[in-house]
Parts: structure tokens; C-alpha cells; sequence
């Protein structure tokens, strides 16, 4: 009787070439970069051109999204206004790491008392409305980029704190935090160098899903008239301005539509391929 022996399995070697999930919204996050950037590459038109005569046409060769009520092309327009979504969504996001990493810093770091304080803010800042805290934002600065970007921003903010005072607790309780703090390392050079590095990594996968959450929501808020009135390209503004001819002209919500949810899910793959590559499940 013989015995068959079974070499061990190779180990499963690194991905070289990404998958065609982390490709396909690469490559629109890339076009939706491009056209914020530079939109006359994408659409060499002016977005303000009014042709009363176009007005209303449907998608076509010519006018690939269609024209709105002033015959205006809409592509043009949302191309144009790429940039003014894409910076609200970036603004927003900024405000909102900005506020989270000082009150999750001084929840992690000041004490039972100060974490409790904090904590008490932060469960009382879940508990106010978004969209409450827009219409008092508008009623007192008026509708705007920088009140979306407040507003966005400020309401996303206790989700980010929540998260960094949980990493600064684990960071906090590491070995090698506390063996600089016993070879006597200063408190102040130890969370510089070590805690807030290792406590604000894990959020870079965070930081892309809140960017795409932020368009949503800034979108929403200028849908609802509390954003930047028309006639801006800016895409909640073309899906405020559309929804009263919305029965007989579809294109006019639905192309903003689409642009909003194509960013946002591409950003959304990118952030999750990231989140998997820094968690070490990438396969």
C-alpha cells in the first residue's frame, strides 16, 4: 500500500493588478477629479449660456444630457458643477475631522471627568437633527456653500469623534505607548509621535465614505432650497431647479441624480478597498 504525500499549499500570493471593483470607480473618481479640476477638458461650453430656443430638449447627440428650461446644456453644467459638489463634500469633511479630533482627543486623553463630559456632548449632538441644525444655520448666515459646508460638517461631526475616542483609548493602552512614557518621553511628545498617528490611520477609509456622504447630503440640503441658489452647476442647486419640470423634462433630475450617486458609490468602493487593504483582508 502506498502513501500519497501532498506538498503544502503555497501561500496565496499578493495581488498585483487590482480588481475590477477597485478599477471601475477609480476611474470615475478620476473623471469626477478631472472635471472639478479642469472642466473645460470634459465640456469646453460656458454652463451660463442660455438658447431659449433648446430649451427643453432631450438627450441627444448634440446635447448629451439634454437642455434645461433656458436651454442651457445640462451636461455642461453638470460637468462645471463637479467642482462646486466635490469642494462642499471635501469642506464639509474637513470641519467635521476638525471638530471630532478635538473633542475625541480630550475624551481619550483628559480624564475620566472630561471623557464623561464629552461623552454627554457628543450623545446630545447624535440626538440634533441635520437638518435642523441647517435650517438654523440658514435662517441665520442665508443660504450658501460655506452654511452647507457648516452645516454637513458640523453634523457629521459626532460619528468621527465617537470613533477617534475609541481609537485613542486602544492606542493609548499599547506597549510601546507605555514604554515611552517609562523610558520618560514627555506626555506631549508621546501622543504627537505615537498616538495620534496610530489613533487617526484607521480613519483614512472613513474620511473617503464621509467625503461621498457629505455630496449627499449638501445635495439634499440645496435640493430643499438651503444650498446655493441657481443658477449654479452645483448639483443639488440643477435638482432643485428641475423638480417643478420633472414630469415632462425627467433628464433634468435625473442626469444631477446620477452624477451624485455615481460619486458617491465610486468613493464608496474606494473607501471600502482601503478599509480592507489597511485591515489586511484584501484578497
Amino acid at each position: 500500500m502506498t502513501t500519497q504525500t501532498h506538498a503544502p499549499a503555497a501561500r496565496r500570493a499578493p495581488r498585483l493588478v487590482p480588481s475590477l471593483g477597485v478599477v471601475v470607480p477609480a476611474t470615475l473618481v478620476g473623471a469626477f477629479v478631472l472635471a472639478a479640476v479642469a472642466p473645460s477638458v470634459l465640456a469646453p461650453g460656458d454652463p451660463t449660456a442660455i438658447d431659449l430656443e433648446a430649451a427643453f430638449l432631450p438627450p441627444s447627440t448634440e446635447h448629451l444630457l439634454g437642455t434645461d428650461q433656458s436651454g442651457r446644456d445640462l451636461w455642461t453644467r453638470v460637468v462645471h458643477g463637479t467642482r462646486h459638489s466635490l469642494l462642499i463634500g471635501l469642506g464639509a469633511t474637513g470641519v467635521a475631522l476638525a471638530i471630532a479630533a478635538v473633542l475625541g482627543f480630550a475624551a481619550g486623553l483628559g480624564g475620566r471627568l472630561v471623557d464623561r463630559v464629552v461623552g454627554s456632548l457628543i450623545e446630545v449632538s447624535f440626538a440634533f437633527p441635520t437638518m435642523l441644525l441647517a435650517l438654523l444655520l440658514v435662517a441665520v448666515r442665508g443660504p450658501s456653500p460655506s452654511t452647507l459646508v457648516l452645516a454637513v460638517g458640523i453634523g457629521s461631526a459626532p460619528g468621527y469623534a465617537r470613533m477617534i475616542r475609541g481609537q485613542v483609548l486602544a492606542v493609548r493602552q499599547e506597549a510601546y505607548v507605555e514604554a515611552a512614557l517609562a523610558l520618560g518621553h514627555r506626555r506631549r511628545d508621546v501622543v504627537v509621535r505615537h498616538v495620534l498617528p496610530n489613533a487617526m490611520r484607521p480613519l483614512v477609509a472613513v474620511v473617503t465614505l464621509g467625503i461621498s456622504q457629505s455630496v449627499v447630503w449638501a445635495s439634499g440640503l440645496a435640493f430643499l432650497g438651503m444650498g446655493v441658489a441657481p443658477p449654479s452647476p452645483e448639483w443639488g442647486a440643477l435638482l432643485e431647479a428641475g423638480r417643478t419640470y420633472v414630469t415632462f423634462a425627467w433628464w433634468l433630475e435625473v442626469m444631477p441624480g446620477l452624477a451624485i450617486v455615481l460619486l458617491a458609490v465610486s468613493v464608496t468602493a474606494l473607501g471600502r478597498a482601503a478599509q480592507r487593504r489597511l485591515e489586511g483582508t484584501d484578497r
